[in-house]
């Protein structure tokens, strides 16, 4: 069995966990929950950055991060399944995985600076600089939302993920400005229950 390290709200580990249900390699994988603030965790030996999510295969090699996670099962599941091969195709997927994983990492610096640092040692600047991040992403994934109908790849799965992670620690606030981008979440969630079996509730 291949182990993946990850924990239930990491936007990054439910992309690993959705795209392994895509791919029908679910039943591959046995989940483990990870500390990434806990020293004795073993995920520090597994990944040296302590970061999550850490496929750890067979052999007792990890792979990190979901990136390089995605590639594999893909490779696993015979390959251009949800990494396309064709060169135009596979740029604008990984592209599309690219801005939606930048979305996700300004998100959780802006959770990270308020869970990480007391109240008087908060920077507002740096809170307004990834919320802008974060706004400029949306906007152009507003104005030419990813299809949810044809062959899914790893950047419509990030985006789903992102806007997922949105839910959950911005109370979905980016809903109102942004109806394509709801339609697009909605049909995509309708498409693959692995979407919300992994949601996590606030």
């Amino acid at each position: 069995m291949l182990v993946l390290r990850s924990s239930m709200p990491s936007p990054f580990g439910r992309k690993v966990k959705v795209a392994a249900a895509l791919l029908g390699l679910s039943d591959r994988i046995t989940i483990e929950i990870a500390d990434t603030n806990d020293p004795s965790d073993s995920l520090r030996r597994q990944n040296p950055l302590g970061k999550i999510p850490c496929l750890v295969l067979e052999d007792g090699t990890a792979l990190y991060d979901s990136r390089v996670i995605l590639e594999y099962l893909d490779m696993l599941a015979g390959g251009g399944r949800i990494i396309p091969v064709e060169t135009t195709a596979r740029f604008a997927a990984l592209r599309l995985q690219a801005l939606a994983d930048g979305l996700m990492d300004a998100a959780l610096l802006q959770v990270y600076e308020v869970r990480f640092r007391s109240e008087t040692e908060r920077s507002p600047a740096w809170l307004a600089y990834q919320a802008a991040k974060v706004e400029r992403v949306l906007a152009v994934l507003e104005e030419a939302p990813p299809a949810a109908d044809g062959v899914l790849t790893v950047g419509e799965i990030a985006v789903a993920c992102a806007l997922g992670y949105l839910d959950l620690r911005f109370e979905g606030r980016w809903r109102a400005a942004h109806p394509k981008l709801v339609a697009y979440l909605d049909a995509f969630a309708a498409r693959n229950p692995a979407f919300e079996a992994t949601r996590v509730k606030p």
